[in-house]
C-alpha cells in the first residue's frame, strides 16, 4: 500500500484542484472537468511522478524499480505535454505543476 499511497493522493489532489481552478475561472462548481482530458494541473503527471517518487523513496534510487518507474513517468509527462498534446490537452506548464505535486506528495507520505 506504501507504493500506491502517494500516486493516489497526488492523483486526488491534482483533480481537486482541477475543480477548484476551474470552477473559480468560470464562476461557478464544474465538476465536469474530471471526465475531460487536459486542464491544469495534469493528473497523470502528478500520478506517475507520486509513484516514482515513492518507489525511489522505499526501494532506492539504484533499484530497477525506480529506473523502471522513471522511464515511464518521462514517457507519459512527454506525452502529455508533446506528441500527446492534441489528445491530452497539457500544456507543458500543466505537466510540470502535476510532476510537482507528485514530487511533493511523494516526500510527504
Amino acid at each position: 500500500m506504501r507504493f500506491l499511497l502517494a500516486p493516489l493522493v497526488a492523483w486526488t489532489i491534482a483533480q481537486a484542484a482541477k475543480v477548484i481552478l476551474t470552477s473559480v475561472r468560470q464562476r461557478r462548481i464544474n465538476v465536469r472537468v474530471l471526465a475531460e482530458t487536459g486542464g491544469m494541473p495534469s493528473s497523470h503527471s502528478a500520478i506517475v511522478m507520486g509513484l516514482t517518487t515513492a518507489v525511489g523513496k522505499y526501494s532506492g534510487l539504484n533499484s530497477a524499480a525506480f529506473a523502471i518507474a522513471l522511464i515511464f513517468t518521462f514517457v507519459v509527462m512527454y506525452d502529455a505535454a508533446g506528441r500527446l498534446r492534441e489528445l491530452l490537452g497539457h500544456t507543458p506548464f500543466e505537466v510540470l505543476v502535476g510532476a510537482v505535486i507528485g514530487l511533493a506528495v511523494g516526500l510527504i507520505v
